[in-house]
C-alpha cells in the first residue's frame, strides 16, 4: 500500500519534471549512437551519458572488446561524430572504452 503510494507521488513530481524528459531523450540519444556506430563499425557499442542541468556532461562508448579495424584515432573520430550528432551537442568528456575479456 505505502510502496504503491510512494510510487503514484513520484510520477507526479517527475511528470513536471524536466528530468524525466530529459532522461527520456538522452535514451533515445545514447541508442542512436549505438546505431550508427554498429553501422559504421559492425560492432555494437553500449553507451552511457551523464547530464547536469541540461548540459551533457560526458558520454561512454563501450565497445565489447578490442576493435582492430581501424586504428584508434580514426574510431575516435567516428565515435566523436557520433555523439556530437545524436546528442546535438558536445559533451564535456567522451569516454572511449573496450572490455578485455579474460
Amino acid at each position: 500500500m505505502y510502496r504503491l503510494a510512494l510510487v503514484i507521488v513520484l510520477t507526479i513530481a517527475f511528470a513536471g519534471c524536466d528530468a524525466l524528459s530529459t532522461m527520456t531523450e538522452g535514451f533515445k540519444y545514447a541508442k542512436a549512437v549505438e546505431g550508427d556506430l554498429e553501422q559504421e563499425t559492425g560492432v555494437k557499442p553500449q553507451v552511457g551519458f551523464n547530464s547536469t542541468n541540461g548540459r551533457l556532461v560526458s558520454v561512454t562508448v563501450a565497445f565489447p572488446g578490442l576493435y582492430e579495424r581501424r586504428p584508434l584515432p580514426e574510431l575516435a573520430g567516428l565515435v566523436r561524430a557520433a555523439v556530437s550528432k545524436e546528442f546535438k551537442q558536445e559533451p564535456e568528456n567522451i569516454v572511449l572504452a573496450f572490455s578485455l575479456k579474460s
